[in-house]
């Protein structure tokens, strides 16, 4: 295992690497991760690279290479990035219809929040997201920048099944479910957009990096 007052670097299995930045999470981190996984995509013997919340997944061909020659290597590559600059993103807007049947948590988190409905809806819909990674299921964008005055804890008895388009609350994340699935974050709108096709050239409408914008289609209160 690599480590140092930054980062650390340890083996899972016989042939993946996961790099684990160990400072509190921001966006120029993210961004740093998204561009060393793109540094990795050239690796002759990398099969899969998976960048997640304040870590890195790469995984080689079984065999291919010496891990813990690896690991140093893949050391050196973060501190080589230094001032990263990464594409200019997507900008992505999810209409939403907050509240009602298909919102019916947005009451508990006004509660919570100790704010109006109103205000749960104004704040959560007038605030800019970066996709962070995508995770749970396919096409489930976890997104960065959600303002922490609407941040509610998820359910303790997590519903069996959550509507496909369901627009959620967990904690001091935001997200969407892209089908049908059990789940615990607070309910507070849905949209009709299509999140995941299989068959769509690009599978998942995001990916990390994009920016993020839930506009209001409606409101039930």
């Amino acid at each position: 295992m690599v480590s140092t007052e930054e980062i650390r670097l340890y083996q899972l299995g016989e042939s993946v690497i996961t790099l684990e930045y160990s400072k509190e999470i921001d966006l120029s981190i993210q961004r740093k991760i998204w561009k060393l996984a793109e540094v990795y995509q050239s690796h002759a013997h990398v099969t899969d690279i998976v960048p997640g919340m304040n870590n890195l997944t790469v995984i080689f061909e079984l065999y291919s290479v010496n891990l813990v020659e690896e690991q140093q290597r893949l050391s050196d590559a973060w501190f080589a990035l230094k001032n990263t600059s990464y594409a200019e993103s997507r900008m992505i807007e999810i209409p939403v219809h907050y509240g009602g049947d298909k919102g019916p948590d947005l009451d508990n988190v006004a509660n919570h929040c100790g704010m109006s409905a109103q205000k749960v809806v104004d704040t959560h819909s007038q605030s800019e997201y970066v996709v962070y990674f995508l995770g749970f299921q396919p096409g489930f964008a976890y997104l960065g920048g959600m303002p922490e005055s609407i941040a509610t804890p998820r359910h303790s008895s997590p519903r069996a099944k959550v509507p496909k388009g369901s627009v959620a609350i967990g904690g001091a994340q935001t997200g969407v479910y892209p089908n049908v699935s059990p789940g615990g974050w607070q309910i507070i709108g849905h949209t009709d957009i299509e999140l995941f096709v299989p068959n769509r050239k690009q599978p998942s409408i995001w990916l990390p990096g994009d920016s993020v914008r839930f506009t209001v289609a409606g409101v039930s209160l």
